[in-house]
């Protein structure tokens, strides 16, 4: 049996992460699990319509599936404001405290290999946090 490639497992596992990060900030921004606010906006979204932006961009693997770097953004800021930055920093600050910034920028800078086992991993840690929170909201 042929082993999937590194891509696919990490595709997998960025599945998994991407849906915790958008039902994680729908809990917290909305209370419900169908909408969310864009980090960066504040527009309100269905779930399904938004995207989980990366503050430091997703090609630095140390900071890729870091929870702090990855929060819930509405496909204008994320793909047409490339993120929206300033602003994605500021609501950054405003969530994780002072220095979250330039611990994230440092942190992608540290050489991180991930192998398809830690992928795997992180696949299943995520889906395990998804259906917690489903279970947590009966559903």
């Amino acid at each position: 049996v042929k082993q999937p490639s590194k891509s696919t497992v990490k595709g997998k596992a960025w599945r998994e992460f991407s849906k915790f990060i958008r039902l994680r900030d729908a809990l917290k921004t909305t209370g419900t699990l169908t909408h969310v606010k864009c980090i960066t906006c504040g527009k309100l979204l269905e779930v399904s319509f938004c995207d989980a932006g990366h503050f430091v961009s997703r090609r630095y693997n140390a900071t890729l599936f870091d929870e702090r770097n990855v929060n819930t953004q509405c496909r204008y800021c994320n793909r047409f404001l490339d993120g929206n930055l300033l602003e994605y920093r500021r609501q950054l600050i405003k969530l994780y405290g002072e220095g979250i910034d330039t611990e994230l920028e440092d942190k992608a800078t540290e050489i991180y290999k991930l192998t398809i086992g830690d992928l795997t991993n992180l696949e299943k840690e995520f889906k395990m946090k998804v259906e917690r929170l489903l279970s947590e909201h009966n559903l």
